[in-house]
């Protein structure tokens, strides 16, 4: 992915999302302005962002932070009676930096109200909640999967689905489609994400009585030569590989493969989401790989169309996962916002129980690029289907 400073988008047009209902600068039917307001009045909320800009990660955080900047033009080109002000900060992928931007992001917005978007990765994303909760600030995270992210924490939810879901997930996927005899997993046990998600994986193989015949790992993402744990997957005759990983290492373990004519079924998460996309990626490698998603750049509704094409006209590249759960944030927070009585009035603590509430009611639903009719548990998980996607011809195509 290229580096390039965040840019302001062409202002959108009015795009009829269900999302907007609720909180439209209009009249159509539902709509309303914060109680609080005259209707004339205009609430500013400010969101703050973090995650990677730089860095090893720097692919993944600016994905979320470009999606994000498209739904708050749109949001704000509706003129309705609440307005985004955002700003992102780079947290460089490292707990320590993450802290450091959540408090510019204070004292950017000094005594108005403050809502935090973020952190992309987990490890810097647990140590932001534990100072948002602390703090009280309301946090939604685009892509932080682990559980220990929201952990008795009543103010932090997860826009992405958790680790545990998406290994167990695979694992039923594969089961039940009669896919593979011998099963394999790599994953970096360095990683709080590759590792929550394999460990379910692993687990739900037994249950499922499934043949686990190699699980082999590696300790970071900075590693590039995967053929000892390739050569231990096929000796032990494994037909499918999971792959509970990032795109930057899958690139290479399926070049890799190749060369050495391995050819299993392969199968990842939705940190995969992106690698068709890298430049100089040959996407024959990734023919007939399997992804757990909940998003398609290629899907023909008109809402993902449209978001598709403003963000290969900034940005000159398909959207992934991580843009639309950035995207689908920002709309989850103004919709929200629209629905709190006296949010004019409120600081930030007050806004964070207010929202904290609401998200973790139960019946505050969503209809975003990643799901429709999305909801929270009050453990801040999210409740949302994933979808399954095989790589033909270089494109993704359902798999369900």
């Amino acid at each position: 992915m290229k580096k390039k400073k965040l840019a302001a988008l062409l202002l959108a047009g009015a795009m009829g999302l269900s999302l907007l209902a609720g909180c439209s600068s209009g009249d159509a039917p539902g709509s309303q302005a914060p109680s609080g307001g005259t209707g004339s009045d205009v609430v500013t909320i400010k969101v703050g962002g973090i995650g990677p800009l730089t860095g090893d990660n720097a692919q993944y955080g600016t994905a979320t932070a470009w999606g994000a900047q498209i739904a708050v033009d749109e949001i704000n080109a509706e003129n309705g009676p609440i307005r985004l002000e955002y700003d992102f900060q780079d947290d460089t992928g490292a707990a320590d930096s993450a802290v450091s931007a959540y408090n510019k992001l204070k004292d950017w917005a000094k005594d108005d109200p403050l809502v935090i978007y973020g952190c992309t990765t987990t490890t810097p994303c647990v140590a932001v909640a534990a100072e948002t909760y602390s703090d009280r600030y309301f946090q939604l995270t685009p892509s932080a999967s682990s559980p220990e992210v929201v952990a008795g924490k009543d103010n932090v939810f997860q826009m992405c689905f958790t680790d545990p879901y998406l290994g167990t997930a695979g694992a039923e996927y594969l089961k039940n489609k009669g896919l593979g005899t011998k099963y394999a997993v790599i994953y970096n046990n360095g990683d709080p994400y590759s590792t929550g998600i394999a460990e379910a994986f692993i687990a739900k193989t037994k249950e499922l009585g499934m043949e686990l015949v190699s699980t082999q790992t590696y300790p970071d993402d900075k590693t590039t030569d995967y053929t000892v744990q390739l050569n231990a997957c096929k000796d032990a005759g494994a037909d499918v590989v999971f792959l509970p990983i990032y795109y930057t290492p899958a690139s290479l373990i399926l070049a890799q493969a190749k060369q050495m004519d391995y050819a299993p079924l392969f199968i990842g998460g939705d940190g995969m989401d992106g690698m068709l996309d890298m430049d100089g990626f040959d996407k024959s490698l990734a023919e007939g790989l399997l992804l757990m998603t909940p998003f398609s750049a290629g899907a023909e509704d008109e809402r993902t169309k449209s978001f598709v094409e403003k963000y290969q006209a900034a940005h000159d590249i398909l959207p992934n996962q991580f843009a639309a759960d950035g995207y689908d944030c920002m709309y989850a927070i103004y919709q929200a916002c629209c629905q709190i009585d006296g949010i004019a009035d409120m600081d930030s603590a007050q806004l964070c129980d207010a929202l904290s509430d609401l998200f973790g009611g139960g019946e505050f639903k969503v209809d975003g690029l990643t799901g429709k009719g999305m909801t929270w548990k009050n453990t801040g998980e999210i409740d949302k289907a994933p979808l399954i996607f095989k790589v033909e011809n270089g494109v993704y195509v359902d798999a369900q």
